[in-house]
């Protein structure tokens, strides 16, 4: 039998990519077991969902530091101790230092929604109907010390609609989150991820070769 991988997920807000990941994995999916979710929020309703799920929760709190630092020392030190081997950020509201980056090189990843290296940052669906785009997504990429800035491994699109507001085309592209978010994570899990520089490489995945085009005649 195949050992898991040993996952922790940092996240801020409702935990919905959370629970994508606590789903597959308790299904049998994924080749990961969720050891720790931490929070920097109190209110997080991550921490709620992984308490249902009875997955080990740890809530610290980013105001209780004076410095950023020393803020992701105490995480790393959780996930040291949990023994992890793989850091998913969910909707983790915090840029994190070099403290934590040259604790797990290569081993955070972060899902964003937008199509990098487009629209980085935060506020993203608005930027993408202010400048027009016709296509937005989502973008699955190892963390490096810049905003959203690591090596993508993988990315889903979806069209954007000429009625779109922010909300809507949010919910679309958090449906896909929800698909590809799980599907690195398991790519990883099976040792099937090679970074060289900036391009990663999937070992045995099937490519694409679907041309999109918004709008159409």
């Amino acid at each position: 039998m195949q050992k898991k991988l040993r996952l922790a997920v940092l996240a801020s807000g409702s935990g919905t990519n959370l629970q994508s990941i606590i789903d597959q994995s308790q299904s049998g999916a994924l080749d990961a077991e969720i050891v720790l979710v931490i929070s920097n929020n109190p209110g997080s309703g991550a921490l709620e969902r992984a308490e249902q799920a009875g997955i080990k929760t740890l809530c610290i709190n980013h105001r209780d530091f004076s410095a950023r630092e020393d803020f992701d020392q105490a995480v790393v030190a959780a996930l040291k101790s949990a023994e992890v081997e793989l850091i998913a950020l969910a909707g983790f509201m915090r840029i994190i230092s070099s403290v934590f980056l040259q604790a797990f090189p290569q081993r955070i990843i972060n899902i964003h929604p937008a199509l990098l290296p487009a629209f980085p940052g935060l506020n993203v669906q608005k930027k993408a109907l202010d400048y027009g785009a016709r296509f937005s997504g989502c973008t699955v990429h190892f963390v490096d010390d810049g905003v959203d800035t690591g090596p993508i491994i993988i990315q889903a699109v979806v069209p954007i609609h000429a009625d779109d507001t922010e909300a809507a085309l949010a919910a679309r592209i958090l449906e896909q989150e929800h698909e590809i978010y799980p599907q690195a994570i398991q790519w990883i899990a099976e040792g099937r991820v090679e970074v060289e520089g900036r391009y990663v490489r999937i070992r045995a995945a099937m490519h694409s070769e679907q041309i999109l085009i918004n709008p159409t005649s």
